[in-house]
């Protein structure tokens, strides 16, 4: 065995977004606010999810674990990017970059089979009404929930551990702003085409399965609201599923561009910019669709504030 395949790696080197020492602050504090809006955003959404008696229903129940999963990612990854914008060296140690990695993955993966959960809950919602409460029962929910937990925690751990096992070839320069898979493949000094084949074979499966769930509960739900007769059941219908579409749509919209388009048009400052919308920007974007165009959320807002107005100061 060649000498440079024994190399131990301690840390890696984060390139970042930018070089440009002139653009650091300016990002720095646009990247902070967006991040905190985030946090603010899907905390808040957690909570109130979670102490309003109205909104103890599945289709909060599910919102929850989204903002929960949006929460997540972008924790995984916005804290160390910030402080990299500050730090003379962007480093990041081999543990913490395997943490990154394996815990960016998993709250990713479970985002799209929630959102795919959604769509089944607004298509048992819309097209059997009658027995929602039966089919959409607690047990139920927590196991639509818990699945893609368990699925996402195994796939995690299982790409994570097939690249750190693998041997590093000395060079720890990471063209990211994050430990992402495909930046960490370039720097193996064994062939990645198998690793490669498995993240290709699971994104894929992952990106299909989940949805093609959310296709065919949105065909049965467009059928069902054509056969209304009912100007207004039709608007409440497309009503409570425009904030779910709208998110399903920026997703994975965001995700096809990623990993769908041809390897030969790939380049790394591309995925940077379209990774800075789906770890930063959408997790901020998505409590605000929710907020705005849910009347129950905005009913259960002034509930709290107008509780919270009545303690004296």
């Amino acid at each position: 065995m060649e000498n440079h395949n024994l190399t131990v790696l301690n840390e890696f080197i984060l390139l970042g977004i930018t070089d440009r020492p002139e653009l650091q602050a300016p990002l720095f504090g646009l990247f902070l606010t967006i991040y905190m809006i985030s946090v603010l955003g899907n905390l808040g959404l957690i909570i109130l999810t979670k102490v309003d008696p109205r909104l103890q229903t599945p289709m909060y129940f599910f919102l929850r674990h989204l903002a929960l999963t949006d929460l997540g990612y972008s924790t995984a990854v916005a804290p160390k990017m910030l402080v990299n914008f500050l730090a003379n060296q962007r480093t990041i140690s081999y543990n913490w970059c395997a943490t990154q990695l394996a815990f960016f993955i998993m709250f990713i993966i479970s985002e799209l089979f929630i959102l795919s959960a959604m769509a089944y809950d607004r298509y048992v919602a819309i097209c059997n009404p009658l027995l929602y409460t039966i089919i959409m029962s607690k047990s139920v929910c927590w196991v639509l929930v818990a699945v893609p937990y368990l699925y996402s925690a195994f796939l995690s751990l299982l790409n994570t551990i097939k690249i750190f096992i693998s041997s590093f070839c000395g060079y720890n320069v990471i063209n990211h702003f994050y430990c992402d898979s495909l930046p960490l493949l370039t720097l193996l000094c064994s062939n990645p085409r198998e690793i490669e084949l498995t993240l290709l074979i699971f994104s894929a499966f992952n990106l299909v399965s989940s949805l093609l769930i959310v296709l065919v509960s949105y065909t049965l739900i467009l059928l069902a609201v054509l056969r209304m007769h009912s100007a207004e059941g039709r608007h409440k219908a497309f009503s409570t599923c425009g904030s779910h579409l709208t998110v399903v749509v920026v997703f994975y919209a965001t995700l096809s561009f990623m990993y769908i388009q041809p390897k030969s048009s790939h380049s790394f400052n591309t995925d940077k910019m379209a990774s800075v919308f789906y770890t930063l920007v959408i997790p901020m974007l998505n409590p605000m669709i929710y907020s705005l165009r849910n009347t129950e959320v905005k009913g259960a807002l002034h509930r709290i504030w107008k509780n919270l107005c009545k303690f004296p100061m």
